[in-house]
């Protein structure tokens, strides 16, 4: 039976990869006590790298890998990459929602999927302390269970070229046409904001 551990992500940093690659860094794991009461050991995790990585622990919805993780007595550090593929198909569209959920923070959790090799029941409770797993995947999720696990940085070489066409002075533009909205034609000018007038 394959279990599953939440943890939290947060993103706090954008930047560029020069590689163009959607590449991320957290925490999957750490030993402190999760909301349903269990403690999965990361020095007791049993891996094989590259790790899949799911969209909400869905086996027919990978996203990506995990490219490495880096095991103290603190929490699993890792590393992964989200997949990027040609064109504009399906795939592609739902590789892009996954990415643009968690840049934006709204899918905010890690979780992952184990088995237990090794467990200790945790005195006077029903919870186990999980001494041995075999990890199989990661998962990006909504609700998270252990709130000591984060993203700590995002990178896409999407971002920068996007800002760099931007331009630093760039200002958003409105277009309004007179004769489809009359009533918009004479109002208020919001300060900041370049108007297309025809």
């Amino acid at each position: 039976m394959l279990v599953r551990a939440y943890s939290t992500l947060q993103l706090k940093d954008v930047s560029s990869a020069a590689s163009g690659k959607r590449t991320f860094s957290g925490i999957a794991s750490t030993p402190n006590t999760d909301r349903g009461g269990d403690i999965v050991e990361p020095k007791g995790a049993d891996f094989t790298l590259p790790i899949p990585f799911l969209w909400q622990h869905d086996a027919h919805d990978p996203i990506g890998w995990i490219t490495d993780a880096a095991v103290k007595s603190t929490g699993i550090e890792i590393k992964g990459e989200i997949a990027q593929v040609e064109g504009d198909g399906e795939l592609a569209k739902r590789l892009a929602r996954a990415w643009d959920y968690i840049k934006a923070g709204l899918v905010r959790g890690l979780s992952i999927g184990f088995q237990p090799l090794e467990q200790a029941r945790i005195k006077d409770t029903y919870s186990f302390h999980i001494l041995k797993w075999g990890w199989y995947e990661l998962s990006a999720v909504t609700i998270p269970m252990n709130a000591d696990c984060s993203i700590t940085a995002i990178k896409s070489a999407d971002d920068a070229l996007r800002r760099a066409s931007l331009g630093a002075k760039a200002q958003p533009i409105v277009r309004l046409d007179r004769e489809d909205f009359p009533a918009v034609a004479g109002s208020r000018r919001l300060p900041g904001v370049s108007y297309l007038d025809n």
